[in-house]
This record gives C-alpha cells, sequence and structure tokens, in this order.
C-alpha cells in the first residue's frame, strides 16, 4: 500500500529521524520547549497501536486485522502524555514488551499509512518537532529543518541500558546492545520507509555530547542569530 503523498506545509516542522539510543526523542522534546512549538512523539503513536493489539489479542502477523484495530482506535496525545479509550497508557506503552511487538505495527503497509495521516494532522495544527525513523524521507519531505541524530553504537547501548537500570531492569549491556543492533537492522531494511537520512538532512553525532549541547546546537541552527 503506498504510502499518503507529502503536502504544502502549512506551518514550520524540523524533523529528527535517527536510531534508538541516539537521544532524539528527548533532544526534539527539549528543542520543542525551547522554540515554544509542539513535539510529536511519533513513537508513541506506534507503541499506542502496539498496546491495543496486544491487549485485544490481534495477531500481530495479520496486517489485515491491525488496520481494522487502527481504523477504530480512539487515541490522543496531549503534551507528554498518550491516551487510549481515554485512558492514559503514557508508562504502559513503555514496557518492555510493547517494544518488542512495535515492529510488527511499523511493518504494517496500512497501519503506517494511518500513522502518517495521523503525524501530518498533528503538525496542520502548529508549528512543530516531530521525531522518529521517518519523517524527514516520507512524512515531511518539505520539512523547513531535517536532521538525523545519530551516536555510536556503544554510546547508544549505554543509554539505555542505564535507562532501564533505573527502572529497576536487571537486563545485561550484552543484551542491550545485541537487541538494539537487531532493531537497527530490520529498521535500515524495512521495505516500507526505512530508517536512513533524508537527502537534505544533516547528520548530528551525539556520542560524547550533553543533552543540553546538542539542544543548544539544533536550536541554533533551527533559528541563527541575526
Amino acid at each position: 500500500m503506498a504510502l499518503a503523498p507529502g503536502r504544502l506545509l502549512v506551518h514550520r516542522v524540523v524533523t529528527i529521524d535517527g536510531p534508538a539510543g541516539a537521544g532524539k526523542s528527548t533532544v526534539a522534546r527539549l528543542l520543542a520547549e525551547r522554540l515554544g512549538w509542539r513535539f510529536l512523539d511519533t513513537g508513541a503513536m506506534y507503541r499506542v497501536v502496539t498496546l491495543a493489539a496486544l491487549r485485544g489479542e490481534v495477531a500481530l502477523d495479520d496486517p489485515e486485522a491491525l488496520d481494522r484495530l487502527a481504523a477504530r482506535l480512539e487515541a490522543a496525545f496531549p503534551p507528554g502524555r498518550a491516551l487510549l479509550g481515554g485512558e492514559d497508557v503514557s508508562q504502559a506503552i513503555r514496557d518492555v514488551a510493547v517494544t518488542r511487538a512495535s515492529r510488527f505495527i511499523a511493518d504494517c503497509a496500512a497501519v503506517r499509512a494511518r500513522l502518517v495521516a495521523w503525524q501530518r494532522a498533528f503538525a496542520d495544527a502548529a508549528d512543530v518537532v516531530t521525531e522518529g525513523r521517518d519523517q524527514g524521507t516520507v512524512v515531511f519531505p518539505d520539512a523547513a529543518r531535517k536532521f538525523f541524530v545519530t551516536a555510536s553504537e556503544v554510546e547508544r547501548a549505554r543509554r539505555r541500558h542505564r535507562e532501564l537500570q533505573a527502572k529497576g531492569s536487571d537486563t545485561t549491556f550484552e543484551a542491550v546492545l545485541a537487541d538494539q543492533q537487531a532493531r537497527d537492522a530490520r529498521d535500515a531494511s524495512r521495505a516500507i520507509a526505512p530508517m536512513k537520512p533524508a537527502d537534505d538532512a544533516e547528520t548530528v553525532d551525539t556520542t560524547g555530547l550533553t543533552i543540553d549541547q546538542v539542544v543548544d546546537l539544533l536550536h541554533r541552527k533551527v533559528l541563527p542569530s541575526p
């Protein structure tokens, strides 16, 4: 199923794509706050559909069933939150089981097309900083600025491992690294909207940089001093 085509943007959009663990979600959220724009967490959208599928025991390898599920979902994404049928699922969608199952949603062409429409509708309402893996290449090809935020493989795994430890997980660094490598390979080789920098995106390597340093850097690039 072909993805919805791009369209002329009414509001300004900055896209931040990149692999897991690069810090793009935190950077995008803080950059949006700095600019006074809205933050679009596309990963939350995929996770909400995934959570609904797991709760409804929908077969994750059945594209038609997943599309029917997505078509009837009542989801909303107020600042910093994710709602499913009015329930706040902001924490539930970060569960490890949801993370691992979300790849099925990302690989479903029909559901992905619906989520692209959700994302574009979100950006129709205000200036937006959005993060994901296909924002600059597929969803917002006419974005004002595009960045591909990355970091070394080891650095990204260390960040994720620290996050999981802080949540009480006893997962080893080696397991996190292996999971990340598998995810990177899937994202890069996906038939639909593979993860890659847009041709006009600027790559930003965050290895060795603090979050504040990265936000400062992108802010200067989006709104350069006169």
